[in-house]
């Protein structure tokens, strides 16, 4: 996974460097990454939902679980819509080719900024600028299985599991300091399923995400992807990071 695009969209917990541990790598594992990974790059277009519950410390230093729904709709090299539902509220996100627009339901309040041309360069230049999460960012990324390799020094195939009835391929990946599981598809489209993150350390924080309701390569209209304010929205200003 890229190294400050943490989704595996959504995280919040970065991935750690190389570790100095004897490496052990599964091709089994490595050749269902890079089928998930080829599926996933021919894709003309794609709607799915994503199910997340994401673990931080409290203004007490205590682990407080939160959770969030997403929908999110891709088409294309340069089109991405989502809209996402939880205990920090409702937004949505719109970009088509050209702009990158967030909208806050509950604020009624929204950003829109130029962007690059291509959803991947776009989804990278706004986590730099503006810190901004997007839900499961890291599959969508050609190189995912050599982000993977860099970022782990175990790569196992664990078997086949069933996750809600759908059998799936079940893979892990460790590093010092961080544990990855992935359970994909085993039907003709090897798709991601499930995943979890552990950050180890004094206590260990956990980000666990579902996929639900793929759906591939639907009819998307182009104005989908494009943002129509309220008229009674606000226009405000965004900070990029330092």
């Amino acid at each position: 996974m890229k190294k400050y695009v943490v989704t595996l969209a959504l995280l919040a917990i970065p991935f750690c460097g190389q570790s100095q541990a004897t490496r052990k790598i599964d091709s089994t594992a490595v050749f269902i990454l890079d089928r998930m990974a080829d599926i996933i790059g021919e894709l003309e277009s794609v709607n799915f939902y994503l199910e997340t519950t994401t673990d931080r410390y409290d203004e007490y230093d205590k682990i407080i679980s939160h959770y969030s729904s997403s929908h999110v709709s891709m088409n294309g090299p340069d089109k991405l819509v989502f809209q996402r539902t939880g205990d920090k509220g409702r937004q949505g996100f719109w970009y088509d080719g050209s702009y990158a627009s967030f909208y806050s339901y509950d604020e009624n309040n929204y950003v829109t900024v130029e962007a690059p041309e291509n959803t991947i360069e776009m989804i990278d230049n706004m986590h730099l600028r503006f810190d901004f999460q997007f839900p499961a960012a890291d599959f969508f990324y050609p190189s995912f299985t050599d982000d993977i390799l860099e970022q782990f020094h175990t790569l196992e195939f664990k078997g086949k599991t069933v996750i809600d009835g759908e059998e799936c391929y079940y893979i892990r990946a460790l590093s010092d300091n961080m544990n990855f599981q992935l359970w994909v598809s085993s039907s003709n489209w090897n798709l991601p399923k499930r995943f979890i993150i552990l950050q180890k350390g004094e206590r260990t924080l956990r980000i666990e995400s579902v996929f639900e309701k793929w759906e591939i390569n639907p009819i998307i209209p182009s104005t989908v992807f494009e943002f129509l304010p309220p008229q009674s929205a606000k226009l405000i200003d965004i900070l990029e990071k330092s």
